[in-house]
């Protein structure tokens, strides 16, 4: 008997203590103090896409002019691997956490995590669910999927035949682009197909050789991002069709396609100065500067003659 009580007496030491996420007492974020002794905490989507390297370049370097460390860490478009990378940077320290959410639902819960323990956290590009998110820094996505929209009627009038390739489903950015593409293609425009290819240059071609074939008559593309419109472009080339894409980015590799005459156009956004701008709406709440929730980076539509 004396044995059982010593064994659940050890489970409820382990159970009160061992469970929880928050750092030991050498790693628990300063409050005030020097910035430049201040840590930030990054965890991006994927680094196996060119927009959002761009924008860890932008974190990265305005951190260090502002003399700020920097640790970094690419979630591979895994929300599971986010959230486990995003409690590890708790663990390390960090004051701030700048997260780049996968998935806008599943990040929620370390974001509350962070909450509890008086990290504050600024979103970059897409936005989590719930939690207190001090800022999101992002392009504003409903715009420029009007703005894509509204290119492709200038083009080809209404009622154009057109597939929408869509992103990660559940990530911001995705529901955010869609909504502001349908305002306008609902009413002027006509899609015929639309399938997620989660962001993906591969997926982008894959999913474009399949609508192809069940949708020969389409007139136009549009991409939530500028991956998955090189992808779509490969797709369309390989059919011997001529059908313009839109994307949504303003990447190099984009840019450089619309240059060579591949790629219609792209919604451009900033990725480097979403960055600069996320680490600088940082600095404000450690110096406990009341910031924006919104912070707008400004958008324009690329093309051949507007380049």
């Amino acid at each position: 008997m004396k044995k059982i009580t010593l064994i659940v007496a050890a489970l409820l030491l382990i159970l009160t203590t061992g469970c929880s996420l928050e750092p030991p007492e050498w790693a628990k974020p300063k409050t005030g103090g020097d910035i430049k002794e201040m840590k930030i905490g990054l965890s991006v989507s994927t680094l196996n896409n060119p927009f959002f390297v761009s924008l860890k370049d932008g974190v990265v370097a305005e951190a260090k002019k502002q003399g700020m460390e920097t640790i970094v860490v690419d979630a591979q478009n895994d929300s599971a691997k986010q959230s486990n990378d995003v409690d590890d940077l708790i663990q390390k320290g960090v004051n701030v956490l700048l997260i780049n959410p996968t998935d806008s639902a599943a990040i929620s819960t370390v974001v509350q995590n962070a909450n509890d323990l008086g990290i504050p956290v600024i979103t970059l590009d897409r936005s989590s669910d719930k939690g207190d998110v001090k800022a999101l820094v992002a392009s504003d996505n409903v715009k420029g999927g009007k703005m894509a929209a509204e290119y492709i009627v200038k083009m080809l009038g209404k009622s154009a035949k057109v597939i929408e390739l869509e992103g990660v489903p559940g990530a911001s950015a995705t529901r955010e682009r869609g909504k502001g593409f349908h305002e306008v293609a609902d009413t002027e425009l006509n899609v015929i197909a639309k399938q997620a290819a989660d962001f993906d240059r591969t997926k982008g071609l894959n999913v474009m050789e399949n609508l192809l074939q069940g949708n020969p008559d389409v007139q136009a593309v549009f991409a939530h991002n500028d991956e998955m419109a090189l992808g779509a472009i490969e797709a369309i080339q390989s059919s011997g069709k001529n059908i313009p894409v839109i994307g949504f980015d303003g990447n190099e590799d984009a840019l450089n396609s619309i240059k060579a005459g591949k790629l219609t156009a792209t919604v451009a956004q900033q990725p480097e100065l979403i960055g600069q701008m996320a680490v600088q709406a940082a600095k404000d709440v450690l110096q406990g500067k009341t910031v924006d929730k919104s912070i707008p980076a400004p958008l324009k539509l690329v093309t051949k003659d507007q380049q």
